[in-house]
């Protein structure tokens, strides 16, 4: 029988979200790709440390731990194949089960995520992600020098979303930036009982739903939506949730309030999100992702934030 990716929840990730090779990378920023890869090969069996995206991949993988594959991780990578030899090596150290990869040295990725069924790219490459997203995935850039996740919460795979632009449409998040607050609440108090259009994360978050019905008892899906909506615009994010009969296990509706702290005592493997702003206050707490999605990443110059920005690299 073929092997097949078929009902799997497929990560795709780039080596740099998975492993921290930050001091390898900053040798092929400045402009020595063969120095780079020379480094990768004398460290070939050195393994890597881990990236920030690695505690939400290693829960994700132990839905496997019972024998029967719900999960499957790929590499997908602008490094050489030859530096790919270093991350499989890494990932067989830290018992990661990686069986693929796809390494294009220096080419873009992002058009391998359709034979791959892919579920979510993350990439620390800025404009691989944005590729993605036009495409139709879900995908963010991870911050690599976000805070590390916690620890104290081995068996479940905690996963932290933004609502508008992220998991639901920014046709809200438009009214806000067009006409201001008043308008947006007045907006969304007159719609509340229609279900907003679903965002580019919509499909991970249905994946992970069915990834948590079929799942093993050993291994749970902690989701929150953590979004800067208020009362009253709050109640059309939970009425477009009951439409896609989809259950989220917390809701912040801060107001307006700084997401860091908050995520801090939540404590997310990973926090989605389309503000630059948002992101960069959650990664001091958490590991964050920028979703260039939707009206606020539409500018030329709307990336992610300045000091982050790593986007050149493999």
């Amino acid at each position: 029988m073929p092997a097949s990716l078929d009902d799997k929840l497929v990560v795709a990730i780039s080596s740099r979200a998975l492993f921290d090779l930050e001091e390898e990378n900053r040798i092929f920023d400045a402009g020595d790709p063969e120095g780079y890869m020379r480094l990768q090969l004398e460290r070939l069996d050195v393994p890597a440390r881990p990236g920030i995206a690695h505690s939400m991949v290693r829960k994700l993988l132990r839905f496997n731990e019972d024998g029967v594959e719900r999960v499957e991780v790929v590499i997908l990578s602008r490094n050489d194949p030859v530096s790919g030899m270093r991350i499989f090596n890494s990932g067989a150290a830290a018992a990661l089960r990686l069986e693929r990869g796809v390494f294009t040295q220096g080419r873009p990725p992002f058009g391998y995520l359709r034979p791959l069924q892919a579920d979510i790219f993350l990439s620390a490459n800025a404009q691989d992600v944005r590729e993605a997203l036009a495409a139709g995935f879900p995908a963010a850039h991870v911050m690599v020098d976000a805070a590390p996740a916690g620890d104290r919460y081995p068996d479940e795979v905690r996963i932290a979303f933004d609502g508008d632009a992220v998991l639901f449409s920014d046709e809200a998040e438009q009214v806000f930036q067009k006409k201001g607050l008043s308008a947006f609440q007045k907006h969304e108090t007159r719609k509340a009982a229609q279900p907003l259009p679903g965002g580019p994360f919509k499909p991970f978050l249905v994946a992970l739903h069915r990834l948590q019905q079929s799942g093993t008892p050993r291994m749970r899906i902690r989701t929150a939506l953590v979004t800067a909506r208020g009362a009253p615009a709050h109640r059309r994010a939970i009425q477009t949730l009951m439409q896609w009969n989809i259950r989220v296990d917390e809701a912040m509706f801060l107001g307006g309030l700084p997401k860091g702290e908050f995520l801090r005592e939540f404590e997310p493997d990973f926090f989605f999100d389309d503000q630059t702003g948002h992101v960069a206050h959650a990664a001091r707490h958490v590991p964050a992702g920028h979703v260039a999605a939707g009206v606020t990443n539409s500018a030329p110059d709307a990336e992610t934030p300045r000091r982050r920005v790593r986007s050149k690299g493999p």
